[in-house]
């Protein structure tokens, strides 16, 4: 592979790499705000100026310029090497560039710095930028010195609102033109433009639009500075309070890799961002993906129940756990159901799965219905992990219509599962109401849950280590952002103890020995990866 060298440091590089793209592979840092590795090239805030030491032979290129000179404190000219932008100079063998190692990169960089904050409101303590901000980065590491213009800053609009999601504060805006190249390059709809120049400038809103697009979201999150906000975060929670924990997306098939940020003092999550993964979904998620935390909040069961309807009282965990097995035990041979889940992790649905070849039962997959889709990132399938179902299930797995005509025609007696989503509606469910031992495993409320004759409360994605298996057959795993409350068992502990409880040999105790057993089914046919690793930012 060809190498170049950045600070004395040599670096392989691909055809066709810009200096930024290629340090930036290597974990290298160069400053700048207009860049993103996903997508095209700006080049409009010159924070990545670089100097490149001119081939052997050649002469370097010098600029005749007035230089401030402290000793003598006045402006004397002076020559200096023509600066390229790192985000645009393509590399190539052998060259040979300065980054932090150059005097006049470093001198040109504070006067970038200067230039951006002239107008800039210090407003960084009520900021929602404040602590992951490109602007104080680099002051810290490029500048720290104090403003000299004393003159009355350009004020521009604060607090517009772009769409229900959406805040722009224009003073805050450094022109970046990250947002606008979002709207073109990702999402298709040219809804941002910038409208003037100079100081005046300003990122506007097509006349009669909104931004309100399926990926308007990542305006804000590609928003080096905080001119762009969201309001489902906003003034919600200081960056630095917040955890991330890298998880997988729960909202489709596509198993998009984010952050989850939640502040353990709250045990609250607050946030969701994607997190780098080329194979997946490179730096970009859609505002549902992005949102799916609030939907793992709302409708939670947190505790246990047995009985159905008019006679369904609360009751401790244990007790719910010795009712299913009692019910469950007096179920015929042959004619027990096991209901897997799209919606739970490999682990809870390889113990489900484990129960049902034990006792010989048949398998059935419960799932949310199809959303729409499109052709950036979002699946036709509203399940993240259809495909690890299937997977731990085998090939006999059937859908939950498959399940009403069994019960229909009296093949099934008994129903133990996990997850209440149904891809069918309450009427065609409606036969499941004639079984009379119904054990569901439960994270949130749904279709299914009003059939239970016994309920147990399990962790939600965002409280459960565990790993999904997305439509490419990739299996990606992701860590416990958010404690479960007291007396919410993983799905596969449940499961476990109902088996132990039915006489089986289910000797899980530990998510160690589940994930152990789960090892042997991913490889193959499911690709394992390990995406939990904490990996870089994504450019932002």
């Amino acid at each position: 592979m060809p190498r170049f060298k950045l600070d004395d440091r040599e670096l392989p590089f691909e055809k066709g790499d810009t200096i930024i793209r290629a340090a930036h592979r290597q974990g290298i840092e160069i400053p700048h705000y207009c860049w993103h590795p996903g997508l095209s090239v700006a080049a409009n805030c010159r924070m990545c100026l670089v100097e490149i030491e001119p081939p052997p032979g050649r002469p370097a290129m010098m600029l005749d310029i007035m230089h401030w000179d402290e000793g003598k404190r006045d402006w004397v000219p002076a020559k200096k090497p023509k600066l390229q932008p790192a985000c645009q100079q393509e590399v190539s063998e052998g060259m040979v560039v300065r980054s932090q190692s150059s005097t006049h990169v470093a001198e040109a960089r504070r006067s970038v710095q200067e230039f951006l904050l002239v107008n800039h409101p210090v407003d960084c303590p009520i900021c929602d930028q404040a602590g992951e901000c490109k602007l104080q980065d680099y002051w810290m590491s490029e500048g720290r010195q104090p403003k000299r213009m004393l003159d009355e800053p350009v004020h521009k609009p604060k607090g517009v609102v772009f769409s229900e999601t959406i805040v722009y504060d224009a003073e805050r805006c450094i022109a970046c033109t990250r947002c606008i190249r979002v709207c073109d390059e990702l999402a298709g709809d040219h809804a941002l433009d910038l409208r003037e120049r100079g100081n005046r400038f300003e990122v506007v809103l097509a006349p009669g639009r909104k931004l309100d697009g399926p990926y308007s979201l990542m305006t804000e999150h590609v928003c080096p500075v905080g001119a762009l906000t969201s309001s489902h975060f906003r003034f919600k929670a200081r960056v630095w309070t917040l955890r991330g924990s890298p998880g997988v997306c729960s909202g489709c098939a596509t198993g998009c890799n984010t952050w989850v940020d939640a502040d353990p003092r709250e045990n609250r999550v607050y946030r969701l961002r994607p997190r780098d993964n080329e194979q997946v979904n490179k730096y970009w998620m859609c505002d549902d993906g992005m949102m799916t935390y609030e939907r793992q909040r709302l409708g939670r069961v947190s505790r246990a129940y047995v009985g159905r309807d008019s006679a369904r009282s609360e009751a401790a965990v244990e007790d719910a756990l010795k009712r299913a097995a009692t019910e469950l035990s007096k179920v015929p041979k042959g004619k027990l159901a096991v209901v897997l889940s799209a919606q739970a992790t490999c682990e809870d649905n390889l113990v489900l799965a484990e129960l049902a070849r034990a006792v010989e039962a048949r398998l059935y997959l419960s799932a949310r219905g199809p959303w729409q889709a499109d052709r950036v990132l979002r699946n036709a399938d509203a399940n993240p992990n259809r495909a690890g179902a299937v997977l731990v299930g085998g090939d006999k797995v059937g859908s939950l219509q498959d399940l009403v005509a069994s019960v229909a025609a009296g093949d099934v007696q008994g129903i133990v599962g996990i997850g209440a989503d149904a891809d069918l509606d309450s009427a065609t469910l409606a036969p499941l109401g004639r079984v009379g031992a119904v054990a569901l495993f439960l994270s949130h409320d749904g279709p299914l849950a009003r059939f239970a004759t016994v309920t147990v409360p399990v962790c939600s994605a965002l409280e459960a280590e565990g790993h999904f298996v997305n439509v490419k057959g990739l299996a990606q795993g992701f860590k416990r952002a958010a404690l479960p409350r007291e007396g919410v068992l993983p799905g596969w502990d449940a499961a476990a103890r109902v088996g132990r409880g039915l006489g089986l040999e289910l000797s899980y105790r530990a998510a160690r020995e589940v994930r152990a057993a789960l090892q042997a089914r991913l490889q193959p046919p499911a690709k394992a990866a390990d995406t939990t690793a904490a990996e870089g930012a994504s450019g932002a």
